[in-house]
């Protein structure tokens, strides 16, 4: 972060100082929600939380080295008093971005599904010192922190923006407006809250209605909802996908043994050949999408594909793909879960098996905020998953992993309903052996990232 003096940041968030002995003590480092993060001359954010208040922890994230902490009411240690920490974090984030950063072009980055795998790989793709969204950091909180992650020195701010409501993407724009937006796809992710795809198209759509003037906008071509965004932006439209149209097109694509694909990438200036090491055919169309933002940043296509093909997966539990000493392979997908993203899952964990002397094995557990459609759409992934020949299908949990063993009715002994992942990890110990290929994908809050970790000691 650019240095700041607390009284300077004060004005700026509409704040006043409190338990301040140095109004021009400055905050140097990156803020952080979390004290056991704070480094020395960090910015604390006091949230509340349904289970947390950060409040509590303001004392300990100044005695480790915070300059001051933001907060609804003084808590005895320097503080910046304002009436909503997260709105003031927003201003601060907005005129941080205004300032100190003009030059850095904003990249955003949305969609269903693939925002985090399109958003670390355009950060390796793009030239120059580039800042990018941490994790999933991509709501109102996530998105200022990365931006007080840059300094003057950044060229590029790669922004990935989620949204759960129409309107919540625009008021992250409006934080940090886009020259380039990028938009991946419009699946079902969030479709209970949203209320259909129309709905979630109207969200994503948001981004490109923000692109600034003379600025782009990405669009998946093979994607309806998205292409026909075109018409919501005076943005320049580049497209990408398989389509013979699309601006930005892959041809010949291969998936090897490993999952992963290779391609020609075929641009309006020319062709060349990429190899990506991420894993799952989804990754072509998250890859091409980089391509679209690095061909506006001006580099040829034989660079890009150069650096599509040296990019490696940065983001945890996204068909994070490791081989244990014993030869079997677990692919931990296990950070979120839609069905858009579950077949992809699922036909990766196919590929890398079929025509190899391996077997498959998906263990799935259950599909979040999915409303009125939840057991037609767990059912219709349990067929989904039972009509690819796998040789083991392990659902875990309740009511929804029910469902998705009734989808795969008729698959005599393959499919296996468990309680929870204790029971799926004693019943993985038993049947794994040496070749296997092992998915786990589920929602967050179903905890099959344990189930994953565990998996990676050997059978005990």
């Amino acid at each position: 972060m650019q240095p700041m003096p607390l009284n300077r940041i004060a004005n700026v968030v509409g704040g006043r100082l409190a338990d301040v002995l140095d109004p021009e003590a400055q905050v140097t480092q990156p803020a952080v929600f979390d004290s056991r993060e704070v480094t020395t001359g960090s910015l604390f954010l006091a949230l509340e939380g349904k289970h947390t208040d950060g409040h509590a922890y303001a004392e300990a994230a100044i005695n480790k080295g915070a300059t001051a902490a933001l907060v609804t009411r003084p808590v005895g240690v320097p503080a910046i008093v304002v009436d909503d920490v997260l709105r003031a974090f927003g201003r601060l984030g907005h005129f941080l971005l205004h300032d100190g950063l003009a030059a850095a072009k904003v990249v955003a980055i949305t969609g269903s599904a693939g925002k985090t795998s399109t958003k670390d790989l355009i950060a390796q793709v793009l030239p120059g010192n580039v800042v990018s969204t941490p994790q999933s950091f991509n709501n109102e909180i996530g998105l200022p922190l990365t931006i007080t992650m840059a300094d003057r020195h950044t060229d590029h701010l790669v922004l990935e923006m989620g949204a759960r409501h129409i309107g919540d993407i625009r008021d992250l724009t409006r934080i940090a407006p886009p020259d380039i937006s990028v938009v991946t796809n419009v699946g079902t992710a969030h479709v209970g809250e949203f209320g259909g795809r129309e709905n979630i198209a109207e969200a994503k759509g948001e981004i490109v209605e923000a692109v600034q003037p003379g600025g782009l906008a990405v669009l998946n071509a093979d994607d309806d909802f998205v292409d026909v965004m075109r018409n919501r932006t005076q943005a320049r439209v580049v497209t990408y996908g398989l389509a013979e149209d699309a601006t930005i097109r892959a041809t010949g694509v291969e998936i090897d043994g490993q999952g992963r694909a290779s391609y020609t990438l075929v641009t309006p200036e020319g062709r060349a050949g990429v190899r990506l090491q991420f894993v799952g055919d989804v990754q072509v169309h998250n890859s091409l999408a980089a391509a679209a933002v690095a061909r506006e940043a001006g580099l040829d296509v034989e660079r890009i594909a150069a650096r599509l093909s040296e990019a490696l997966p940065r983001s945890r539990w996204r068909m994070e793909t490791t081989t244990r000493p014993d030869g079997v392979t677990i692919i931990n997908d296990a950070y979120n879960a839609n069905p858009h993203s579950m077949r992809h899952s699922l036909d990766a964990l196919a590929a890398m098996t079929r025509g190899q002397d391996q077997r498959s094995v998906a263990v799935l557990g259950r599909m979040n905020e999915l409303g009125d459609d939840a057991r037609s759409a767990h059912e219709e992934i349990g067929r989904y998953a039972a009509g690819l020949g796998l040789d083991h299908i392990i659902l875990v949990g309740g009511d929804e992993a029910g469902w998705m063993q009734q989808g795969a009715g008729g698959v005599d002994g393959m499919a296996v309903h468990l309680p929870d992942q204790d029971a799926a990890l004693e019943l993985l110990h038993r049947i794994l052996r040496a070749g296997d290929v092992v998915l786990v994908k589920a929602s967050r809050g179903v905890q099959l990232q344990q189930l994953a970790d565990a998996l990676l000691q050997p059978n005990p």
